[in-house]
């Protein structure tokens, strides 16, 4: 796999406005089997900074935050924080510990929100 024609496809991704670009990331990028593109994905869309993008990275199990990977979970938790406007993704965080059904899920949503209290 080429990994260079890889990142600008998700570069391309990542800036491209339609919400389809959201559900390509997801289901292509988020479920690769590879770890380097899950990380990219994953920040491709922090970066975005929606409500359907962030949804992603930290609601789903298996994805963004909760993947099993430390470096893609790290990756995602270090975009987050780097986001200059994280309204969207602390409200996303709260409903995610206030409202998910799986416990580690609503725990690393948990951790991820004291994390982005602190560098606010």
């Amino acid at each position: 796999m080429n990994m260079d024609k890889v990142r600008k496809i998700i570069d391309a991704l990542s800036i491209h406005t339609d919400p389809e670009s959201i559900n390509v990331l997801n289901e292509v990028g988020t479920n690769s089997s590879v770890d380097t593109v899950r990380e990219l994905t994953s920040r491709a869309l922090v970066k975005k900074n929606v409500h359907d993008s962030l949804e992603v990275v930290i609601a789903n199990q298996g994805k963004g935050i909760n993947d099993l990977s430390t470096v893609v979970a790290m990756s995602t938790i270090n975009e987050l924080l780097s986001l200059e406007d994280k309204t969207e993704a602390i409200n996303i965080l709260e409903d995610t510990v206030n409202n998910h059904s799986e416990e580690d899920v609503r725990d690393n949503a948990r951790s991820v929100k004291a994390l982005m209290a602190l560098s606010c």
